[in-house]
């Protein structure tokens, strides 16, 4: 959806104000004041249920466990990441879980064969997690990511807020080293994603997702050899963040 120009620049001021709030706060703070104070009721969290996901699942369980959690469901998944999301949803008692699934009628038109992601990658993206992404935040007005800096050369800008579209979107864990995330886990006794340990340290659908090599940064598993490094859900004003899951 496009937004006039000053429904832009009042979300941008926003965003600027929100920063200014947030940037020196804990990041366990930072998401208590947005569930809590500023977007109750009207924020939920986008989650892969990936290689990092269990710390800001784990904090907005602490805080407020009813918080929707989206997950898309591409029906490309890894079984071992469907299998960790219904085994972390247990362990954290999250109340308001939210899986979203692309619509069978726009399958049956755009990838008959299911092999889409072979010829158009953007496109598959776009109707097994864009479309359902952007229906299920409908009654949302903030968003909460898990993007980090350190994950590639394409996210070193990342900013705390943004907007996208009518949104405003957080990524509380910019910041967050490796070691900061493992340091979280072995305080919170977090289970890691079964698939870490063989090599995939950023996981996303089976055909698009391969094992990191020593030296690659976090992401260049996702659709190597190939310029997309984005799955689409995180673009601005409908187009899609090639070069920004």
């Amino acid at each position: 959806m496009q937004l006039e120009t000053n429904q832009r620049l009042e979300l941008t001021e926003r965003a600027a104000a929100l920063t200014r709030n947030y940037e020196r706060l804990r990041t366990h703070d930072l998401l208590r004041g947005l569930l809590t104070e500023d977007y109750p009721g009207r924020i939920g969290l986008v989650s892969s249920f990936g290689a990092e996901a269990a710390v800001t699942l784990h904090m907005v369980a602490e805080i407020d466990p009813y918080t929707p959690v989206i997950f898309l469901d591409t029906w490309k998944h890894f079984p071992e990441t469907l299998a960790y999301r219904d085994a972390l949803v247990t362990r954290l008692g999250l109340c308001n879980m939210q899986t979203v699934t692309p619509r069978p009628v726009h399958l049956e038109v755009e990838d008959p064969d299911g092999d889409l992601n072979a010829r158009d990658p953007d496109r598959c993206c776009h109707y097994r997690k864009t479309r359902p992404m952007l229906q299920a935040l409908r009654a949302m007005d903030c968003w909460i990511t898990g993007r980090k800096r350190h994950q590639a050369d394409t996210r070193r800008e990342l900013t705390l807020f943004e907007v996208q579209d009518r949104w405003i979107k957080v990524n509380p864990l910019l910041d967050w080293t490796p070691e900061d995330v493992a340091a979280y886990y072995r305080a919170h006794d977090l289970p890691p994603h079964p698939l870490t340990s063989q090599g995939y340290p950023s996981i996303g659908c089976v055909p698009c997702t391969r094992p990191v090599a020593p030296g690659e940064d976090a992401r260049a598993g996702r659709w190597a050899d190939s310029e997309k490094t984005e799955c689409g859900i995180h673009f601005e004003n409908g187009k899609i963040v090639r070069g920004g899951t």
